[in-house]
Formats: structure tokens, sequence, C-alpha cells
């Protein structure tokens, strides 16, 4: 019997009409991920006063996040490719906003960050969006990510915006964490009404094991890690802890290269997407976790020997600004992929983000300045996120969207998580005494800051590097018919079984590969 079947077999023209109508649902979604995701970043340091949680410690609240996505995205993913992707994401859109409404009204830090996880389906979004879009009209797919991503990040812009003036306005830090929940919440019934399910589902099981090997190790390896400096490097308690989670991921990874249903096929990255998500990795790193330095050094009293010292809603619009770039690289990355082919725009990506974190830290300027380079370094980190996931969609098979997408959203998060973990070490290694309210304080040097951006230029550079290996679409699709690849983008119907029909196995043929919106693809 087929492991893939399918749920129906609408009209070409209905699909396409049918696709035109959801992508405009599932923006209004995307919006409103965004908004949640750009709300947080002015409201650091009222989190931080609020809940007792110093600048080093903060870091937690999106390192958390990234972790808990770890394992909830590719879980989500997988049940979706099995059960139907609308399915899925109306839970995840209904999870995200429950870890909201805690966020809200969490009694201690503690609660708050047992929201930040339980919003990990958040980062689900995407990979389900993906499938569903791909499924339905896989020739503009493309296209159709190229949206959603821009409208992810134009919610971010309009979060950045929005929280610090709502936090200025109600001077209630309560009501203004609830504003993205009660979004979020509008969104159940769009998705849950209005967006048409995939039409392809997948026979298979949930490896339950490797989820667990795989948050254990990284909880693990990151706790170990970012108490290196409090407990020092030597301490049982530290050597354990990273030994501890190398060995759960070295075992996990043994179990993915065992079992039946992996939770994340590590085979897949031999065909052609290996090299994307290994570079989303890297550039998740430097985008996720250099947004709570930024914002804190936008926050910082000048009379430290750094920062700005802005207000929150005035932080709020100079990371809008990040936000923005983000928005305006990522809805022209389709366009740029075409005219320069992927190889191309990823390397130039790269090149001009590590030029403007390089100019943050030697010259940080004014708060005019300081934000320029902030849009230089989003708009080159839009266009990369805007064509990595195209990149990995086109390559992957055809009844595999969903997980192949959340590979390279949990790339994305590993680096994320990871990244963040270091930083707290570093920005809590290299302190700076100052005295608040007339007692000693100690709080992290602008060195720290320094650091944590010369970091990411060096990331930014390695992704270009990587990417002048990047193989054009003719090289990956003759590497997948010598391998006896799985069904390719535009050959839905291969190995697939029609309700009401019999089981009867349909002969294993090659099948073309869709046409790419960039030549490299």
């Amino acid at each position: 019997m087929s492991s893939t079947r399918i749920l129906r077999n609408p009209q070409p023209g209905a699909v396409k009409a049918g696709t035109s109508a959801a992508v405009g649902f599932l923006i209004f979604l995307e919006f409103g991920s965004g908004l949640l995701q750009g709300w947080l970043g002015p409201l650091l340091p009222a989190i931080g006063a609020t809940h007792g949680a110093s600048a080093a410690s903060l870091n937690w609240i999106m390192a958390i996040y990234l972790l808990a996505t770890v394992v909830a995205v590719p879980i989500l993913a997988k049940l979706g490719d099995m059960f139907g992707h609308k399915k899925l994401l109306v839970f995840a859109t209904a999870a995200v906003a429950a870890g909201s409404l805690l966020v809200a009204f969490a009694p201690s830090y503690e609660w708050l960050l047992v929201g930040r996880a339980l919003q990990a389906p958040l980062g689900a979004f995407l990979p389900l969006e993906f499938a569903i879009v791909r499924h339905r009209d896989p020739e503009n797919a493309g296209k159709s990510i190229g949206r959603l991503v821009g409208a992810l990040t134009l919610g971010g812009v309009a979060g950045g915006l929005i929280s610090g003036a709502v936090m200025d306005a109600l001077d209630s830090l309560t009501l203004t964490l609830l504003v993205p929940g009660v979004f979020l919440a509008l969104c159940i019934p769009v998705v849950k009404f209005l967006v048409p399910e995939t039409t392809l589902l997948k026979k298979g099981s949930i490896d339950w094991l490797g989820a667990a090997l795989l948050g254990l190790g990284m909880l693990a390896l990151l706790g170990g890690v970012s108490n290196g400096n409090a407990l020092g490097w030597t301490n049982p308690l530290v050597i354990g802890g990273i030994g501890l989670g190398l060995s759960f991921l070295v075992a996990w990874v043994l179990v993915e290269r065992s079992v039946k249903h992996p939770l994340i096929d590590l085979h897949v990255l031999t065909r052609g997407i290996g090299l994307p998500v290994l570079m989303s990795l890297l550039v998740g790193a430097q985008m996720f976790a250099s947004n709570t330095p930024s914002s804190l050094f936008l926050r910082a009293d000048p009379a430290n020997g750094y920062g700005f010292g802005l207000s929150a809603s005035t932080a709020g619009l100079v990371l809008a600004s990040y936000a923005f770039a983000l928005f305006v690289g990522s809805t022209f990355s389709d366009n740029l992929a075409t005219r320069l082919g992927a190889k191309s725009t990823i390397i130039g990506g790269g090149i001009l983000s590590a030029v403007g974190y390089l100019l943050m830290v030697f010259w940080p300027g004014t708060v005019l300045t300081f934000s320029a380079w902030l849009f230089v370094s989003g708009v080159a980190s839009g266009i990369l996120i805007g064509v990595l996931p195209t990149v990995i969609v086109k390559r992957a098979p055809a009844d595999s969207v969903g997980i192949a997408s959340a590979m390279y959203n949990t790339s994305r998060s590993v680096g994320g998580a990871v990244a963040g973990a270091g930083f707290v070490l570093v920005m809590s290694s290299l302190i700076t005494q100052t005295s608040v309210n007339g007692a000693p304080s100690a709080i992290p040097s602008h060195d720290s800051y320094r650091i944590v951006w010369s970091i990411c230029a060096a990331i930014c550079l390695v992704v270009s590097l990587m990417a002048t290996r990047l193989k054009s679409s003719k090289s990956v699709e003759t590497a997948g018919s010598q391998g006896n690849e799985s069904p390719s983008l535009r050959d839905p119907d291969h190995e697939l079984q029609s309700v009401g029909k019999s089981s009867e196995t349909i002969k294993h043929e090659p099948a073309p590969t869709a046409p790419s919106a960039a030549q490299d693809l």
C-alpha cells in the first residue's frame, strides 16, 4: 500500500482560486504572528523591572521560546503531513493564544518563561502554511512564501511600533502583553472556517523517543553553557550538563537514522536541502539572538558609557526600523533571486548584513546612525529569510513539505537558542559596575555588545561563503534521479491513493521538478 494518500482531487482552476484566498487569510494570521514576535522587544526592560530579572537573564525570554520550538515545530509539522495542515494550524494558533495569556498574567518570571514555552507552536505557523500553499499551487509557491514572510515581518514592524506606545499609554505591563494574545485568539475562527485543508496525507507515526532525546539534549546542553560563568566551568553540574546534553543529542541522531518514521528524516538532508538548512541555522543564530542585546543597548543609560537611554515607545520605533527592513528584504527577495540567482542573492545578503553589524561595532554613533545600521542588517537578513525557505520547499518531496519546512524553522530556532545562550554568557561575563539609586549594580559592559555584534557579522560572512557551494537545481535533480528520490514537487499524484479507489501500487518513476522562482533553486 502506498505511504501517501490523497483526500480529494479539486480542479486545477479551483485550486488556484482557493489558494489565492487562502494566502490572503494566512497573511492575516502571519501578521498576528509577527505582531507577537515584535511586541516583546520594547517591553524587555519593563519585564525585567516587574519580575526582578537581570539584563543577562532576559535573554532567556527568547532562548526558552526557541528551545521549545526545537521540539514542538517538527512534531506539529509531522502531524500536519499525516492529518492535515489546517487542523494543526488551528491547534497551534489556539496554543499560542493560551501561552500569551499566561505571559500576560504570569505571577513570576518563571511562570512568564513557561508561557513563552507554550508559545512555541508559533514557530510551526510558517511550515504548515508553506505546505498549504505548496500543495494547492506549487508553481506559485515562491511568490506565496514571499508574501507570507513579508506579512510576518510587517507584523513585527507593527508590534515594535505599537507595544511601546501602548505601554506608555496604559502604564500596565499585563494589559500591554495581553494585546497580541487577543489578536491571535481572533485568528482561530479565521483559520478554522476560511482556510482550506491540504489534499495530501502521509502515513506514519510520531517519533516520541526522538522528540524526547532532542528536547532533553538541547535543554541539558544549554543549561550547562548558560550556567558556566555563574557556577564555574569546572563545576560538576556544568560539565555534567554539557556532557549529558551531547550524549542525548548523539543518541537522538542514532535513533533518527534507525527508526522507520523519524521525527526529522536526516536522510532528506542529502537530497539538496542539507546545505540550505545549515545556512538557515546560522541565519537564525544572528537574527534571533541579537534582538535582546540591541533592545537593551537602545534603553541603556548613556551615563554608563554607552546606549541612548530611550523610552519604551522610542525604542520601539527604532526596533521597528529593523522589522520593517526585514519586510522590505523578504518582499523583494523573490525578484532578486529571479534576476541574480539564489546563490548570488544569498552571498550578497550575507555580506550586506555583516557590514551592518560591523558598523554597529565600530560606529554606533547617534540614534539615527544606529537605526540606519539596523536597517541595513535587517534588509539583508530579510533577503536571506525570503530566499532560503523557497530553496528548501521547492526541493522537498511533495508529500513531506511540512516536515521539510519544519527543518528550516527548527534549524533557525536551534541556531537562535544556542547563540542566545552564548550571548547570555558573554553579557554576564563582561560586566561593569554602576550605581542605581545609590546602590552598586553590575551591568553588561560596552565590550559585551561589541563582541555580540562581531560574532553576528562573522556568522553572516560564513553564510556567504557557504552559499558559494550551493548546487543548482539541475545538479539536485540529477542527484535525486540517481538516488531514487521521493516524488518531486510537480507530481503530487505520484504514489497516491484516491478516496474510494483501490490501494494498488502506482509505478515509481522520477518526476520533473517544479519551475523555480530563481535560476539556482
